[in-house]
């Protein structure tokens, strides 16, 4: 079979374009390595520097390689940095999608697997469930709920198959660790690496499920192969959920720090974020296997490797107003 994957020199991508090569099928990678990098990008996978963004660029590589599958993990995934890049946002989280999702339909695509969010749900009270109407509460969450719409009318219109995967807080090696605006774990262990204290917006009780990498990558790459998750929305990750206090003290265990918190003032945020997975577990038989400090254990032993990062500052704020004082 012929996949692209985008997005693959990044972190989820990477690690669904490399399941999926090493069961033999045709790869392509397509990344512009904004946020990911050329080590990331497994061996046996064809890799294409370009932008979703770029439609001319898109349409002349579904033309040469007339995908079967098509897997969409390209994303600038910053949900409270979201508010103050909104045109950046939409242009490269909804209008790159839609650019991916109408080349699927003119070239024939047997399946399109689009990473969402629970940023689509808002602030329910969690566990989140696959059957609450999204209500999204940042511009993030927004354009990914928006593209969940289009691919259900593109279904609608031309029968276009989709899977959507709704993941949260996923983390692992190749994740990039010097990017201060998202990734709370790669940021605890760069932070550690640089000796800088921890930084937690708010008061810390803020509460997530942390997923690690290999309990979700293969799940989404092998999901084109069951039926049953055809024209699906299924919540993946981690079943319990911890504060970003107790995220915390595991991080400083596992490194085996005396690390200092700072703690900063509390920005526009979900307070408590996790979902229910049962959809999941009874199309896929899945099951989490790789607990939080085993999971950062790991991690943090890839990321002793590559070394800390220096992150880029983000240098096309839009909105400025309200914007946390850590990120100017």
């Amino acid at each position: 079979m012929k996949m692209l994957v985008t997005g693959g020199a990044g972190f989820i991508g990477s690690h669904v374009a490399e399941t999926l090569a090493n069961e033999d099928h045709e790869v392509v990678v397509l990344d512009d390595l904004s946020g990911g990098f050329t080590e990331n990008v497994p061996k046996k996978v064809t890799f294409v520097q370009g932008s979703v963004t770029d439609y001319e660029f898109v349409k002349k590589l579904f033309e040469r390689y007339r995908f079967d599958y098509v897997y969409h993990l390209a994303a600038y995934a910053a949900e409270g940095l979201s508010f103050f890049i909104k045109r950046f946002n939409y242009e490269n989280n909804l209008i790159g999608s839609v650019n991916l999702i109408n080349a699927s339909v003119n070239y024939g695509v047997k399946c399109f697997v689009f990473a969402s969010s629970i940023a689509v749900y808002g602030n329910p009270k969690p566990p989140f469930v696959e059957e609450l109407t999204p209500h999204p509460e940042d511009p993030y969450g927004i354009s990914k709920y928006a593209v969940e719409l289009d691919l259900h009318v593109s279904k609608m219109m031309w029968d276009l198959n989709y899977i959507i995967f709704r993941a949260h807080n996923v983390f692992g090696e190749h994740q990039n660790i010097g990017d201060k605006y998202r990734n709370v774990i790669g940021i605890f262990i760069n932070q550690i690496m640089q000796g800088k204290k921890f930084t937690i917006f708010g008061d810390g009780e803020q509460k997530r499920a942390f997923s690690y990498i290999s309990d979700v990558a293969p799940v989404i790459a092998r999901s084109v192969f069951e039926p049953k998750a055809f024209n699906q929305v299924f919540n993946i990750g981690a079943d319990k959920e911890y504060s970003v206090n107790a995220l915390a003290k595991t991080v400083l265990k596992v490194m085996n720090s005396n690390n200092e918190i700072q703690y900063l003032p509390v920005r526009k945020e979900v307070v408590n974020a996790f979902s229910s997975h049962e959809k999941v577990k009874r199309v896929f038989g899945y099951e989490p296997k790789v607990d939080l400090e085993e999971g950062i254990r790991r991690m943090a032993a890839w990321a002793k490797k590559v070394g800390a990062k220096k992150g880029k500052e983000f240098s096309n704020i839009e909105v400025a107003r309200n914007l946390p004082e850590s990120w100017r």
